[in-house]
């Protein structure tokens, strides 16, 4: 008597079907992270560069104030806050999108920007949006600041 043999269907290639699609996922996560820090330095570098805009508007005195005795108070002129602030960012390739005082002692600047990305690319991702935003206050004393 033969033994039975039982017939086994052929499973070539299916190991590479399950490679290639976990490696497919895996370039794509890579894809998703890369692009995800650079995006992150992207903001991190337009928030350092609005806080250091907001720091040139800031040191736009009020002179007509501070002579009548008022104290220090920022110049609350836009025109002129947005000159300044472009001023710094030119270089940089930037400008700003808003500029807003807040009282008469600190001043926000947002900056609005992309992100090129590189691989995301490939999924018709071309740019991220970026946002920045930098805020200084007026403080002034020789010991520590006079006005919170």
């Amino acid at each position: 008597m033969r033994p039975i043999r039982l017939r086994r269907r052929a499973d070539g290639g299916s190991i590479a079907l399950f490679v290639a699609i976990c490696a497919a996922a895996l370039v794509i996560l890579v894809g998703i992270v890369l692009e995800g820090g650079g995006r992150l330095r992207a903001i991190e570098n337009a928030d350092a560069r609005a806080q250091e805009a907001a720091r040139a508007v800031g040191q736009q005195l009020d002179r007509a104030a501070l002579l009548s005795g008022r104290g220090y108070v920022l110049k609350q002129d836009l025109d002129e806050a947005r000159g300044v602030a472009a001023a710094y960012l030119e270089p940089y390739g930037l400008q700003p999108a808003e500029i807003s005082f807040r009282g008469d002692r600190t001043v926000v600047v947002e900056i609005r920007t992309t992100y090129r990305t590189t691989l995301l690319g490939a999924m018709r991702v071309e740019e991220l949006d970026v946002h920045g935003l930098g805020s200084a206050g007026l403080v002034h004393g020789v010991r520590q600041a006079e006005n919170p």
